[in-house]
């Protein structure tokens, strides 16, 4: 039963091995940050007038960007869009189309500029995102950073911003609107280019919409019969087992019998026989 047992468990640990392993089905969603600038994680030791976020669609007309400072209040003062630029890695985004992810492949990036005000001290900076893509969905994120520069003063006449998002926006993110590409800013001027051989799309998604949900199921399924013959075949085993023990028993029960007999064979031992004299 123990070794039932460990191996039930063992099979089990392997599906869930496997089952991370297994490469996570694509997101479906378009206008995803490609790159910033500075990029995330990054130390940044000059006092930026502007930080971009480059996205491999135009961002919304009503996107909303802030930028936090290590006390968490905002040092964001407005954004615009800028200039595109070829990004110096393209980026792959999936689609569905007829039930299947489709890959795409993202050479350029659509960038909003975010001003910052001022950097009040040294530490973690935020910069937030907030859009809604061509296909509707929500575009949102964190880009983080650690910044040891030089303290600046806040501008003359500046107000710390409080605004957030606008409901219209809020109601296209939540999915309660509908997000047309006029309405989003659209993926006007993109270069998206179909990708011949993309990383990450498997064989079965380029060549026939073969359910990636599958693959775990018929490894849980699969393990679930290992188990199972494994949990028969022990009664089997211990059964022949037995069964190979028992002409031992049977041959060594012979032997005794023989024993028996011949020392009944033996002289003066027979039933009904006369002792013999002594000597005369």
């Amino acid at each position: 039963m123990r070794h039932i047992l460990s191996r039930t468990l063992a099979a089990l640990a392997a599906t869930v091995v496997v089952s991370l392993l297994l490469p996570v089905a694509p997101a479906s969603a378009h206008g995803q940050l490609a790159t910033s600038t500075p990029l995330t994680g990054t130390v940044v030791r000059e006092p930026l007038t502007q930080l971009g976020l480059y996205f491999t669609e135009k961002p919304a007309s009503n996107a909303h960007f802030t930028v936090t400072g290590p006390d968490g209040s905002r040092v964001d003062n407005g954004w615009s869009f800028g200039e595109p630029k070829r990004l110096d890695k393209p980026v792959q985004e999936y689609s569905m189309v007829n039930g299947v992810f489709e890959p795409r492949l993202y050479h350029t990036g659509f960038p909003a500029m975010v001003t910052v005000a001022h950097w009040p001290a040294k530490g973690r900076y935020t910069a937030s995102y907030l859009s809604v893509a061509s296909d509707g969905e929500a575009v949102r994120g964190n880009v983080t950073f650690d910044y040891q520069g030089p303290s600046t003063p806040a501008p003359a006449g500046w107000v710390v911003p409080t605004a957030g998002p606008d409901a219209t926006l809020l109601a296209q993110a939540e999915g309660e609107g509908s997000a047309s590409p006029g309405a989003t800013g659209g993926p006007a001027d993109a270069t998206g280019a179909p990708a011949s051989d993309p990383a990450g799309a498997t064989e079965a998604q380029r060549d026939g919409g073969f359910p990636a949900w599958l693959v775990p199921a018929l490894i849980v399924v699969v393990v679930s019969a290992i188990v199972l013959v494994a949990a028969r075949r022990r009664p089997a085993a211990r059964g022949a087992v037995s069964a190979s023990r028992r002409p031992i028993g049977r041959a060594g029960k012979a032997a005794e019998a023989r024993k028996v007999a011949n020392a009944a064979r033996k002289p003066g031992n027979r039933a009904g026989g006369r002792a013999r004299g002594g000597r005369r």
